[in-house]
């Protein structure tokens, strides 16, 4: 399938606002495989021109290219509402949920809109089936929570998002980003400044590399579950079931 809905990440290498001597090149070294490297999918909410939880997210993926990491930004500009096409059958829709099945992490933020995350963004978790093909677009994945926010800082978005990470079967990593006034955080090439919500932003992309590399072996086994066993005739074979009745 063609990647037509994916941004192109500029100046993937440049990072000004990082201080490399406190980076960990590697931040998940010793904690699993580093190879191949982890997968990482990007979602953001909002589709101004100047997208603030889009530079948000395109600052997370060149740190997370930095750590090792293979990323896709999707581009949900495309995107048709939920339901809005006969058996969802549009061509974004197939694309967001195949870069969904090659994820083993995502990054979601949003703006914070009346209080909550937006319609933008929700759409494209709506999109994402929690079984698809016999396979299971979001369930085992790694999932970090970022939002801006015009005003002062508030936890509203990512709060809704942990939600859905929960509702979509993902882990979602303890730390998270939100930045406030978001406005003043970007210069004019939309690159953000040093400041403490960039620190925060590369704790939580250091943080969302461990724990991918650290569930990465596990997947399988996180998702298998009794109801589906039961549902699909699938006995436990070998010493595994053999369980005494109680």
């Amino acid at each position: 399938m063609p990647h037509t809905h994916l941004r192109t990440l500029s100046d993937p290498q440049h990072l000004p606002a990082l201080q490399p001597h406190y980076a960990h090149r590697r931040p998940a070294l010793g904690l699993g495989a580093l190879d191949p490297p982890p997968r990482i999918l990007l979602l953001y909410g909002s589709l101004r021109e100047r997208s603030y939880s889009r530079l948000v997210v395109e600052e997370a993926a060149r740190l997370l290219q930095a750590f090792g990491c293979e990323t896709r930004i999707f581009d949900p500009s495309d995107l048709p509402l939920p339901d809005q096409m006969p058996d969802d059958d549009h061509p974004a829709v197939h694309e967001l949920r195949a870069h969904s099945l090659w994820s083993e992490g995502q990054v979601w933020c949003s703006p914070e809109r009346h209080g909550q995350i937006t319609g933008i963004i929700k759409a494209q978790i709506d999109h994402l089936p929690l079984a698809y093909k016999g396979l299971r677009p979001t369930q085992s994945r790694t999932l970090a929570v970022m939002q801006v926010s015009a005003g002062s800082q508030s936890f509203n978005s990512v709060n809704t998002l942990r939600l859905l990470g929960r509702w979509m079967r993902m882990f979602t990593i303890p730390n998270q980003s939100s930045v406030a006034k978001a406005y003043a955080e970007f210069d004019e090439a939309g690159r953000m400044k040093p400041s403490t919500y960039y620190d925060r932003i590369v704790d939580v992309c250091e943080e969302l590399v461990r724990f991918t590399v650290l569930l990465r072996p596990h997947n399988a086994q996180l998702v298998d579950r009794y109801s589906e066993r039961v549902e699909a005739d699938r006995p436990v074979g070998g010493t595994d079931g053999i369980l005494k009745s109680i």
